[in-house]
């Protein structure tokens, strides 16, 4: 049986605003009830968080930025931007957001676990060097990767961004680098109003940026075909060491920030793809980490597919051929198209 993790603690829901917040603290509360059902308890192993240090903040943040986002501890409600607020208890929540992905890092690598699941918050894809961002504190993928690579020296590291919006802070760290290559599907145009096909990378990282930028619309048939034309291809050709999943359930078909039709199936598909190649390229080793999601009813749904598929529970004998079929060519081709002229140069499987 495959030993899935899963991050959780109830300390994640003191990130709290003062008033209506999609990001809010009952996405978790759902998640941690589902947790408890029938179907689901006992299945999975508890990883437990702890807080991340400045020095591993600093793996991705700046100095200044940290101490900035500390100083919030002391008043009673910080904006630290137009749609990021912190209250009292943000600091120590976003930090135990970091150190519970590196906890999950270190134990897939550790080989306690074959994979894991980061149910935390604050999200953190959009969250930039110097600046919160778009609900996000720190960025707990980003930081998780460079963790993998300077600490746990590992070569290369996957990260995969299925959010609705376009994880800019992420890009951005690893923009001029090889060992870590960033992939995204995102609406566009959309906040942050990043993420162009032209955005490939600079200097040594050209070709490791990967932007899929899509109109609203596609589904579940075609975020498959994108992952098996153009993620799988270039993943199996980078042969990741790990893979991290920015995997955010606003893509979903009733999300209200939303403009995409996936399903809970859908998600089940898309993790099952990765699964698959990750088996091929690195031993299985893949840290998914929650980022958006604002349908509590599918955000909750949604999760428990992936979890099951995560652990070999559903789909157990590959991908929903009945998906594939379903296809709308005439929403994803455009863009197909373009991808694979503008990134066929650096991915000879394309």
């Amino acid at each position: 049986m495959v030993r899935t993790g899963i991050v959780k603690d109830n300390r994640y829901m003191d990130h709290v605003a003062d008033d209506y917040h999609p990001e809010s603290h009952r996405r978790l509360e759902v998640l941690y009830k589902m947790l408890q059902a029938p179907d689901m308890m006992g299945k999975f192993i508890q990883v437990e968080p702890r807080r991340a240090t400045h020095e591993e903040l600093e793996l991705i943040h700046d100095r200044d930025y940290v101490q900035l986002v500390a100083s919030t501890a002391s008043r009673s409600y910080t904006m630290l931007d137009p749609d990021t607020y912190a209250c009292p208890k943000s600091y120590e929540t976003a930090k135990l957001a970091a150190g519970g992905v590196l906890m999950a890092v270190d134990q897939v690598l550790g080989g306690k676990l074959d994979n894991a699941f980061a149910l935390v918050r604050p999200p953190g894809h959009h969250a930039e060097a110097n600046r919160a961002m778009g609900f996000c504190l720190f960025n707990n993928v980003a930081i998780g990767a460079e963790h993998a690579i300077k600490t746990r020296k590992l070569k290369k590291a996957l990260i995969i961004d299925w959010d609705l919006h376009h994880g800019n802070g992420t890009q951005h760290s690893f923009y001029e680098r090889e060992d870590i290559l960033y992939f995204s599907t995102h609406q566009s145009p959309y906040y942050p109003g990043t993420g162009g096909i032209h955005e490939t990378g600079k200097g040594a990282g050209k070709g490791f940026t990967v932007n899929v930028p899509l109109t609203q619309g596609p589904g579940d048939s075609e975020f498959m075909k994108i992952f098996e034309e153009i993620l799988e291809p270039i993943a199996m050709d980078f042969k990741p060491n790990i893979i991290f999943v920015s995997a955010g359930f606003d893509i979903y078909y009733q999300d209200p920030l939303g403009g995409m039709q996936v399903t809970p199936q859908g998600f089940s598909n898309l993790a099952r793809i990765i699964l698959e190649f990750a088996q091929a390229t690195c031993n299985g080793k893949v840290v998914f980490v929650l980022e958006g999601g604002y349908h509590l009813d599918g955000l909750r749904d949604s999760v428990r597919e992936v979890l099951k598929t995560m652990r070999g529970d559903v789909l157990s004998q590959g991908r929903n051929g009945e998906i594939r079929e379903k296809v709308d060519r005439r929403l994803i081709d455009p863009v197909l198209k373009r991808v694979r002229e503008t990134l066929k140069p650096f991915w000879k499987n394309l």
